[in-house]
């Protein structure tokens, strides 16, 4: 198993650390002799599916570069009962009527929620409460109180409606949103209640969920394709390694372009030595200082 970033689907039921452990256990048979660095590109609860994304060597150091990008899912709402986890697995905290729902309706519930909004995680998420994820505190019986989150929606559109028992519902987001709380809220805003039956990540970024049973494995400048790049020769190398800068040219643009008006995910200049990712560049001064290198290259 080479350095890289890695498409993969998780299906439902299975958590994402089950999909970690599956490449441990491949990256074991391959190199019994050395541990490889993995982690996962951002949670799929289990009764989710969809694109997962898989980090393996040094691209484990690329994690925080994705939080920032667009994230799209498509989630099946159903109307009438709100649950303490957000979804169907969980508990009826309040039922409510939802014979009044219309699709003009549903349609202008969506509007308040776009943009930058404080969003409370679901009790059962992964947030950190005194270093221990909430959802274990949760499933403990213990009360969990957590704090709003600053979140961005960025579209969000019915795709389907069976009224008054469901709605289908596709939104692009940045990292860190909670689509279960999303569904919670706009029950709570209709007066009816609602959780999600299902939930589907179809995309991060430029990638594409490439399905059961297949993964795609990305490498070079297919990496971080949001970012400008430069390419790098053995000098160039040589005196970011000695701590000096490099002239700011020649920067090629983004292989990839986010959505308009899209937030700017800040991302650092990418270089490239040998076809390879091997160095995340800062912009100082009219010119580009080392700000992290991946040894050896992704």
């Amino acid at each position: 198993m080479t350095p890289g970033l890695y498409l993969t689907h998780k299906p439902v039921g299975a958590t994402s650390f089950a999909t970690v452990r599956a490449f441990q256990e491949e990256a074991q048979a391959t190199r019994p002799d050395r541990r490889t660095a993995l982690v996962h590109g951002g949670t799929l609860d289990p009764f989710a599916e969809g694109l997962l994304l898989m980090l393996v060597g040094p691209a484990t150091r690329l994690f925080e570069l994705l939080h920032a990008v667009p994230k799209t899912y498509v989630a099946r709402v159903e109307w009438g009962t709100e649950m303490d986890t957000g979804d169907l697995h969980g508990r009826p905290v309040h039922q409510g009527d939802a014979s009044p729902l219309t699709p003009a309706l549903l349609d202008a519930a969506l509007e308040p929620f776009l943009g930058w909004a404080e969003q409370v995680p679901p009790a059962t998420s992964a947030k950190k409460v005194g270093g221990e994820p909430a959802y274990r505190k949760a499933h403990r019986g213990e009360v969990v109180d957590l704090p709003p989150s600053r979140v961005y929606l960025h579209t969000a559109r019915w795709r389907s409606h069976d009224l008054p028992r469901a709605s289908v519902l596709e939104l692009t987001c940045r990292g860190g949103y909670y689509v279960r709380s999303l569904a919670r809220d706009l029950g709570r805003a209709l007066g009816c209640g609602a959780h999600l039956s299902a939930l589907d990540r179809t995309a991060i970024g430029p990638w594409k969920d490439p399905g059961p049973g297949h993964r795609v494995e990305l490498h070079g400048h297919d990496l971080l394709p949001w970012a400008r790049g430069r390419d790098l020769t053995d000098q160039d190398v040589g005196a970011l390694r000695r701590e000096q800068s490099i002239p700011l040219s020649p920067l090629k643009p983004p292989e990839w372009r986010l959505p308009q008006g899209f937030p700017d995910p800040q991302a650092p200049v990418r270089g490239f030595h040998q076809g390879r990712l091997t160095f995340l560049l800062t912009e100082r001064d009219g010119a580009l200082w080392s700000g992290m290198e991946l040894r050896g290259g992704v």
